[in-house]
């Protein structure tokens, strides 16, 4: 039976436990006051007279560097989720585990898919202790039925980075797999049979982690050039057939939305930018891979081709309509975090204005600044959004977990952010009294567009002054939730138990909210 410590209250009014997994927490004190004081972790120093001298680290089999490395109960193993659902790594580390009688590993990826429901035989028989990283579709409803044996943790992609660095996490076996790499540990995303565009996710894993394992189905002579994993960090290569099903890593085309709610609703957030003065010769902005962002950015196409306007950056998730804007000039640079199709895959490879950059650049809150706050304008979407402006990315209105957070609370940093959602889903009002589960505190969200009207958060005075009279349809945010209240009516309050089964943490490692099992 699990054992849970006391709860306490943070402050924002959630209740949160003060220790996760055995390990003494520290509740969410708000935006900026949280410091750490002290809390330094160094990678651990290795010697090459440990090593090859040739510098061929090849090793035969994944086991094989599995054993080498030290696989045993209770260990750490990372991997990264730049293969999407197309992963087949992550499934066969712990296939391995599994014939080897290991126990209690603490799964620490960057993201799961809906491919890493495998592991769900793992987690009930006792080989995977429980996760820390997100946990989606089946995986997290497997966690919201309380049938996980630690507590999830959910971190956005800043947080994992700051987690490691931080020694919050401790990685003893980080498993890299890597579509390109040479004998020494030298890798790459740009290249071969798997290409998936950048490895940026991976690259704290290969910092701090006390083994690092690159497994690639593409090895190539030394050096792999460019290198986006650098074989200083690597102890042992392993060669395998294949690291990921291509057609599942990234599709041929990633498609904005053709709903025409979804399009009005794109179109507005566009057009609320030009009125606010956001669009401006210089700008930069960041929009995720979604059909209603893929359809804001080609608005801002549009008013940019108009206006003869061009942007200083893009932030990615890279695709193939922002790479469209990079070649046609309307942009001077991508900073990539993730690929998300061919074209940008192509571009990466061949474009030096396309840059791969990793979550200690763009996201990380404890380091000498980060990109997000460079944005002038991100746009988001949520699962939920309250009459406060907190939303929700993680949980449903049902209260099941099934989404991680991804970068989408490093990004809440940026000049403006702008959530952009339905008003209501399948007869479900999306603005709340309450969300279900809060991941980002309404101090920090500037925005609301929805079809049906356009809410601004008083605390932006300035967007308010400056649309004023523009013929949007500014509303309340009370306004909207009543409006969807009386559209779709007011929908149950799902029913928890007294059972934390997750938490999700702040960008600098305290503790936000709690997620709690559904009642049966």
């Amino acid at each position: 039976m699990r054992k849970y410590h006391k709860l306490v209250v943070n402050s924002i009014g959630k209740l949160v436990p003060s220790e996760v997994n055995g390990k003494p927490e520290i509740p969410f004190k708000g935006v900026g006051k949280y410091i750490p004081a002290n809390r330094i972790y160094g990678a651990p120093i290795a010697s090459c007279a440990n090593f090859p001298s040739d510098g061929n680290k090849r090793i035969d089999s994944l086991k094989d560097s599995l054993i080498q490395a030290g696989l045993s109960d209770g260990m750490v193993i990372s991997t990264h989720h730049h293969f999407r659902n197309g992963d087949l790594i992550a499934n066969m580390v712990f296939d391995i585990a599994k014939e080897m009688g290991v126990k209690d590993l603490i799964w620490f990826p960057s993201a799961s898919f809906e491919c890493h429901s495998y592991l769900i035989k793992y987690l009930e028989d006792g080989t995977i202790h429980h996760i820390e990283g997100s946990m989606n579709g089946s995986l997290g409803s497997f966690t919201t039925q309380g049938k996980m044996a630690g507590l999830g943790v959910l971190r956005s992609h800043g947080g994992r980075y700051q987690a490691v660095q931080d020694g919050e996490v401790h990685i003893d076996i980080a498993v890299i797999a890597a579509p390109t790499a040479d004998f020494f540990g030298n890798a790459n995303g740009v290249n071969g049979p798997a290409a998936c565009g950048s490895l940026g996710f991976a690259l704290v894993d290969s910092q701090y982690a006390d083994k690092v394992i690159v497994v690639t189905d593409h090895l190539v002579d030394f050096p792999c050039v460019p290198w986006q994993i650098q074989g200083n960090n690597v102890d042992f290569v392993v060669q395998t057939d294949k690291i990921g099903i291509p057609e599942k890593i990234v599709s041929g085309t990633t498609e904005m939305t053709k709903s025409p709610d979804r399009l009005f609703l794109a179109n507005l957030t566009a057009q609320f930018c030009d009125k606010a003065g956001i669009l401006k010769d210089g700008f930069s902005f960041q929009s995720g891979a979604g059909g209603i962002s893929l359809a804001v950015a080609q608005y801002f196409r549009n008013i940019m081709l108009e206006r003869g306007i061009k942007a200083r950056f893009a932030r990615g998730g890279s695709n193939k309509y922002l790479v469209s804007m990079l070649e046609e000039g309307l942009l001077e640079y991508i900073l990539d975090g993730q690929t998300f199709d061919l074209e940008g895959v192509r571009s990466m490879r061949e474009n030096p204005n396309h840059v791969w950059t990793s979550p200690f650049t763009s996201y990380n809150y404890h380091g000498k600044g980060n990109f997000a706050g460079l944005v002038d304008v991100v746009i988001l979407g949520a699962t939920e959004i309250d009459i406060n402006f907190n939303a929700n990315v993680v949980t449903h209105s049902d209260g099941y977990l099934l989404h991680g957070i991804g970068g989408w609370q490093n990004c809440l940093f940026s000049k403006t952010v702008i959530l952009t959602v339905p008003l209501f889903r399948d007869r479900i009002p999306v603005i709340k009294d309450n969300v279900t589960t809060i991941c980002g505190p309404g101090e920090l969200i500037d925005v609301v567009v929805t079809e049906r009207g356009i809410a601004i958060n008083p605390l932006r005075q300035d967007l308010v002054d400056l649309t004023r009279g523009s013929g949007l349809p500014i509303v309340s945010i009370t306004e909207l939730k009543e409006l969807a209240e009386k559209i779709c009516g007011k929908p149950a309050l799902p029913i928890f138990t007294d059972q934390p089964v997750a938490v999700v943490k702040w960008v600098d490692g305290t503790i936000l909210d709690t997620i709690w099992k559904v009642q049966d």
